[in-house]
């Protein structure tokens, strides 16, 4: 009888550990594909501003004499995945840990938690549409051509009173028919009067290809962050225009550091000298329509981005010399530039043989 006893006690003692064991393994499990709050970042595709993307080229100019290009000129980008956008589980960032070109960052270092990933690609389209426009500001005062500036909507709230109404880069021509051409006078005509007032925009509206007067109807409401506050939803800048036309086609991009490289897109397309001529060349910076060229986020990730894929010289923020230090990938050049008359120099100095000005000494 007793042996029956410990045999069966055994037994159970046995089965409950191997369900123990099975389940601490499939909780194991599952909290390593669970979703984690940081973000990582990697390198990305760089995308040849004057080649095509798609069969479709990423700068098309029309209205004025261009000239033909050669090489490439190649914009970089950082894959990000997490955040507000999810994805990222435990098992992925543990593997970039050891990825010296990965980074991987608490969500709050770049992102407030009431941020969600449908604001974060708000922000970073308008703030790439911003960055095209910049860059043909920069190109055309460079070049010393003619340029002017209309007030634009850069991006549209989802579910905001304009969300469906208004578009990003409509022209605002006029409100409730008085002419406007400054952000804050968008701003004051909407908090001048009560919630709930109706605004007529005039808007020139590009459809199918073709400019085109449109007129619609924006009714205020109370603004989410204060309710005692009138708000239309939409975000709006200065935008430069040249005299002829000038469409980006790359779809599916964000953040504003395509600048710089959108801006030497531009000068190469629109004047007689073949600025790559024939060689790869990437590179990375905000830009301001007077030229100067600013920080960017991921350089790490960027210089590892252009080496993978085949540039030889990468033009950088010269900002980022010391968090770039040590982390230059082999064969590839890096000038480092705050302007855009330096990076014309470094990339016309490194086609005719010469070395471009890179970081100093004690900074990489």
């Amino acid at each position: 009888m007793s042996d029956n006893t410990d045999g069966s006690g055994r037994n159970s003692r046995g089965r409950v550990l191997v369900v123990s064991a099975t389940s601490l393994v499939l909780l194991l499990g599952v909290a390593f594909l669970l979703p984690v709050p940081f973000v990582k970042m990697a390198p990305g595709p760089t995308f040849n501003v004057i080649g095509t993307v798609d069969d479709k080229p990423v700068l098309t100019i029309e209205g004025t004499t261009t000239y033909p290009t050669t090489g490439s000129l190649e914009m970089t980008t950082v894959l990000e995945s997490g955040g507000p956008r999810g994805g990222l589980t435990f098992v992925d960032a543990m593997a970039s840990w050891f990825d010296p070109a990965d980074a991987v960052l608490p969500r709050e270092l770049i992102y407030p938690d009431e941020v969600s990933g449908e604001e974060v690609k708000r922000r970073q389209a308008a703030m790439f549409s911003t960055s095209e426009s910049d860059a043909i500001g920069a190109a055309l005062n460079y070049l010393k051509m003619p340029v002017g500036k209309e007030l634009v909507v850069t991006s549209v709230y989802g579910d905001s009173p304009s969300d469906g109404v208004l578009e990003p880069k409509d022209h605002i021509v006029s409100i409730d028919g008085k002419a406007v051409d400054q952000p804050q006078q968008v701003s004051d005509a909407v908090r001048a009067k009560p919630i709930g007032t109706s605004f007529d925009f005039e808007v020139d509206r590009r459809v199918d290809g073709a400019d085109e007067i449109t007129q619609v109807t924006v009714t205020s409401a109370a603004n989410p962050d204060d309710a005692t506050i009138p708000y239309i939803g939409i975000g709006v800048g200065i935008f430069y225009v040249p005299d002829f036309s000038i469409e980006f086609t790359l779809k599916d991009v964000g953040g504003p550091s395509a600048g710089l490289m959108f801006t030497l897109g531009l000068i190469d397309k629109l004047s007689p000298a073949d600025l790559a001529k024939g060689r790869t060349i990437a590179g990375t910076g905000t830009i301001t329509p007077e030229g100067a060229v600013g920080a960017i986020g991921g350089i790490r990730q960027k210089l590892a981005g252009a080496r993978n894929n085949g540039a030889e010289l990468f033009l950088m923020p010269a900002v980022h010399c010391k968090e770039a230090a040590d982390h230059v990938p082999d064969g590839l050049t890096v000038a480092a530039v705050s302007t855009v008359t330096e990076a014309v120099t470094a990339v016309e100095t490194w086609t005719s043989g010469g070395t471009p000005v890179g970081c100093p000494a004690d900074e990489g």
